[in-house]
């Protein structure tokens, strides 16, 4: 009988906790459980008193040296008391374990777990803390950069629209939309302010809030270098979502800029730009969507281009972009 290759396999839980307790000298009452496959698959490792997380990365998804440079900014973070989920080396103090899965090689790395609850509907205090951590960490990485991507106008909206390319047709609305969008950037827009180490996606699903103000930061999958303000653009935008009560959201959104500003000051440029930012990576994550169709394919449809479109176009008329 013929063995077909396989593109993307989910690991055995079970097996993966035996790999895990031998490389981490861990004791034989840990479990291992699946919490959700994705991009990247998520698995727990706990006993009674301890909780760990396993993040296998997919297969040819980051290279060896990406995660390494994911690793040295979380220990960076780390070693700077910021409270981000960070990553535990194993007994032979190594970071990165390798396993071969039916595809190839997938990376394996042990994380802290992010004690807390993941909050959709935030208090106003919890976005002022989400603010000050965010801009700690921009202080920190301020002008520094890694061995990653550089977010810019090709990275975040003419290749994202390339990748669209192959799933939709140029002619429908939605596409026209985007393109113009990417034609409506200029060169001067993200120049002469601030740059450093961006996170790429903060926001409820990749914290934890513990007493509505104590924020763990985790899921640094798509750092990168770049302006800050996108990752202010991004938590803005994803916030302006979840808040269908605009004057709730400008409440919550100013707490989480004064949060920000408590610690790092913005230009009035910075300011100007927080709507344009938040266009750019909503429409990047669309274009990794389409590059990521292994995972994606579940949604990824004219349908779902309508709805994401239709909420592009709710924050363009919000700010009368």
């Amino acid at each position: 009988m013929t063995v077909f290759p396989v593109t993307a396999s989910t690991i055995s839980a079970q097996a993966l906790g035996v790999f895990a307790k031998e490389k981490y000298k861990l004791n034989k009452d840990y479990e291992c459980k699946l919490f959700r496959t994705g991009m990247n698959h998520t698995y727990f490792l706990s006993d009674n008193e301890t909780k760990y997380v396993l993040r296998v990365y997919s297969h040819n998804w980051r290279s060896k040296s990406e995660i390494f440079e994911e690793i040295k900014l979380l220990t960076l973070l780390k070693e700077n008391s910021l409270s981000v989920s960070f990553p535990i080396q194993d007994k032979n103090g190594q970071f990165i374990q390798e396993i071969n899965a039916p595809e190839g090689i997938r990376y394996v790395v042990l994380f802290s777990f992010a004690q807390g609850n993941k909050i959709r509907f935030m208090h106003q205090e919890t976005c002022f803390s989400i603010g000050a951590l965010m801009a700690k960490i921009h202080n920190l990485t301020l002008s520094k950069t890694i061995d990653r991507i550089y977010y810019n106008k090709k990275s975040l909206l003419e290749l994202p629209y390339e990748h669209l390319k192959q799933y939709f047709s140029e002619t429908l609305p939605e596409m026209e939309f985007i393109k113009k969008i990417g034609e409506s950037f200029q060169k001067t827009d993200f120049s002469n302010i601030q740059n450093g180490v961006v996170h790429m996606d903060i926001w409820y699903d990749n914290m934890s809030v513990a007493n509505k103000k104590e924020i763990t930061i985790f899921d640094f999958d798509f750092c990168g270098n770049g302006p800050q303000v996108l990752d202010i653009g991004y938590f803005c935008k994803q916030l302006f979502h979840i808040e269908t009560d605009k004057k709730e959201y400008q409440l919550k959104v100013q707490a989480f800029l004064n949060g920000y500003q408590s610690i790092k000051q913005l230009s009035k440029k910075e300011l100007r730009l927080i709507p344009k930012a938040g266009i750019a990576v909503f429409i990047f994550y669309l274009g990794i969507q389409s590059q990521r169709f292994d995972w994606s394919n579940i949604f990824l449809s004219e349908n779902y281009l309508k709805m994401y479109v239709g909420r592009l176009k709710s924050w363009i008329d919000y700010h009368n972009i």
